[in-house]
């Protein structure tokens, strides 16, 4: 223990002196989380849409009132004509184009049937496919005002219809801030303590202090257990400011145990900081760590359901994601703040993050290699 105590001591003096760390911790964590969940919006809006309008009645321009004040549509063009319709797709400047066929009125009211095409453009998937769902969505509620304006209420009556009552749990709202702000968190964390862990043993070989070290009668594990317990100290401080930060920002407040909230962050960053020095065990400078852990932190983020869910991806996807540790801590912290999630909920995740924390900090203390 006392040396251990030693070592802590050199570490937290490296670390405090060091202005570029002492920025990251500090100031880092808390411009991104509150400029990240802002920026990281769901929905889709300002979707450019142009139409071109054959029959120019005042369905078509009910219609069209109807999609410009939904909010998520922005009129760029209103053509009498598809070709000129599409040269608004070819030139960027419309991204769906409705083409409304002549007699859509008459047709409509006589025979009780039309047909509307749309045209999207498809080189953005997600705005494609959200743009063309929401436009279809406020058709056919157009189409359902028309029905109950022309059918008589005694027929109408007659029709057997089904209500839907629904309600939203967890995220009364469908406010995005409070889904993504959790999965922030989580990563936050992930970077700060995988790159720091990452550099920490790499920056004292190209300083040559590791070989001072290295002439001493220190032990493997207890150089590892220097270089880890700091940073998970600053881990949970990153941690506890983000979550001050989502309170005092976003109003966001755990409905779940704090404890079982710190116990999760914990053990993930053990194995995250284990993983870190694992990394830098194998690397000579620092250019390679950073190289490296940018490489790993790429798959963290895009595969550990930040932004998509583990479901949704394909069958291999879904079993790296196993050895994604950060999807854990991802799934985790929403469940706890959102849900109120108690510790047997997450207990799964705390067990797997245990795993990962002994055997990549096992790995790290096999692999440091020590001359006397």
């Amino acid at each position: 223990m006392r040396t251990i105590k030693f070592l802590l001591q050199k570490e937290f003096r490296q670390i405090l002196r060091n202005k570029t760390i002492r920025g990251m911790i500090f100031i880092m964590p808390v411009i991104q989380l509150i400029i990240i969940p802002l920026a990281a919006d769901y929905e889709v809006k300002n979707i450019n849409i142009s139409v071109a309008d054959h029959d120019h009645s005042s369905y078509t321009q009910k219609l069209i009132s109807r999609i410009t004040a939904s909010g998520y549509f922005r009129l760029t063009g209103y053509t009498a004509s598809f070709k000129e319709a599409f040269q608004q797709i070819e030139q960027d400047e419309a991204d769906l184009i409705l083409e409304i066929p002549a007699g859509f009125e008459k047709d409509l009211i006589r025979g009780n049937e039309q047909k509307l095409f749309i045209a999207i453009n498809a080189i953005n998937g997600v705005k494609a496919s959200l743009g063309g769902a929401y436009l279809s969505t406020i058709i056919r509620n157009y189409n359902d005002e028309i029905r109950v304006a022309l059918i008589q209420p005694s027929r109408y009556n007659n029709v057997p219809t089904i209500e839907i009552a629904s309600a939203n749990w967890f995220n009364p709202e469908m406010n995005y801030h409070v889904f993504m702000v959790p999965g922030i968190l989580a990563i936050l964390v992930t970077m700060v303590g995988g790159f720091l862990s990452a550099l920490n043993i790499v920056k004292e070989k190209e300083s040559g202090t590791i070989e001072q070290i290295n002439v001493t009668p220190i032990r493997k594990h207890h150089f590892i257990i220097g270089k880890l317990i700091p940073f998970w100290i600053l881990g949970n401080l990153i941690f506890t400011i983000g979550l001050v930060i989502a309170w005092l920002i976003y109003g966001i407040i755990p409905q779940g145990n704090l404890a079982v909230l710190y116990t999760c962050t914990s053990v993930y960053l053990l194995a995250i900081l284990g993983f870190g020095l694992l990394i830098s065990t194998f690397c000579d400078t620092q250019q390679q760590a950073m190289l490296i852990m940018f490489f790993f932190m790429m798959i963290f983020i895009l595969m550990g359901g930040l932004y998509t869910t583990i479901d949704s991806m394909p069958a291999w996807a879904k079993v790296v994601s196993q050895f994604n540790p950060a999807s854990y801590l991802i799934e985790a912290a929403r469940m706890v703040i959102l849900k109120g999630s108690r510790l047997r909920d997450v207990l799964p995740h705390i067990i797997k993050l245990s795993m990962f924390a002994i055997a990549l900090n096992g790995w790290a203390i096999y692999n440091y290699k020590k001359t006397s």
